[in-house]
């Protein structure tokens, strides 16, 4: 009998949620035989909240250490921004979505203040109402990740549509940072760096400085992975490239993110299974 290999998809949303959306994710193990110390998923900090639906099987975080946050089959959770990185565990076979959205989107979806909700994962019936509830039990329900992703982007894209600020929001990724700072000076609040700041990280949960670290990191590791596939990649000229005043300064802020030096993340994603995402990302 053949052994099926896990899955790990990377989906892009519709055009019209390109604002809202950065992706979905998922991971499928079902089927596949994997060692327990390959049941494991490491992420990067991120700047990005987090809905997250357990689908199969069981979720439990490792690091940081948080003996309590389990999520079990038929669980869904909603999480902010992480400072750092992250490491979940699942004990047997699994099959979990998760989607990651702008923050400054689902602040303006739902009214939560993002720097509440930074480093912890919580309930989605603690944080959102009905609706959302309702959303999560028919994604729940679906027959496959197809049909998942279109009853998410049918529900989000009449209420995003209704709450974008269309001058701020063209509907493309691009630097989502940038955007961000844009829609502060555009709210009317630049006369008062302090005040700025201070909604930047209601909207998102994190200072601005860290938010551009966190943007030139993950657009730094895409291209030297992209040019590792290709045999070409030059930590040196990646550093250049990104913006780094060297590869030590580049390498201090990829051990923040993610843990590791650049070399370590390239290699690990390619060849240990645990950093799946490292592969899948775009």
């Amino acid at each position: 009998m053949l052994c099926m290999l896990p899955i790990s998809k990377f989906i892009v949303p519709r055009r019209s949620l390109a604002s809202c959306l950065r992706a979905i994710v998922v991971r499928n193990t079902v089927g596949c035989e994997l060692a327990d110390e390959q049941r494991l998923n490491r992420y990067p900090a991120t700047g990005f909240p987090v809905l997250f639906l357990q689908l199969v099987g069981e979720s439990v975080m490792v690091e940081p250490p948080m003996p309590d946050m389990k999520c079990p089959e038929g669980g869904v959770l909603l999480s902010g921004a992480w400072t750092g990185p992250t490491v979940s565990a699942n004990p047997g076979p699994t099959h979990f979505m998760t989607v990651l959205f702008f923050p400054e989107a689902l602040h303006r979806l739902t009214g939560i203040d993002m720097s509440t909700i930074v480093d912890q994962f919580q309930p989605l019936d603690a944080l959102l109402g009905a609706e959302w509830q309702q959303l999560a039990a028919r994604m729940l329900a679906a027959a496959n990740d197809e049909t998942r992703v279109a009853l998410l982007e049918d529900f989000l894209e009449p209420r995003w549509r209704a709450v974008r600020d269309n001058s701020a929001f063209d509907g493309a990724v691009g630097d989502w940072v940038r955007r961000l700072e844009g829609q502060a000076a555009a709210a009317g609040i630049g006369r008062s760096v302090r005040m700025a700041e201070r909604r930047i990280r209601e909207w998102a949960g994190q200072p601005l400085r860290r938010l551009r670290r966190s943007y030139r990191a993950e657009q730094t590791f895409i291209a030297a992975r992209d040019a590792a596939l290709k045999g070409k990649v030059s930590l040196g000229d990646m550093a250049q490239l990104g913006g780094y005043s060297d590869q030590a300064h580049m390498s201090r802020e990829a051990r923040e993110i993610s843990g590791l030096s650049p070399s370590e993340i390239l290699r690990r994603g390619l060849e240990d299974e645990t950093y799946w995402v490292y592969r899948i990302w775009n």
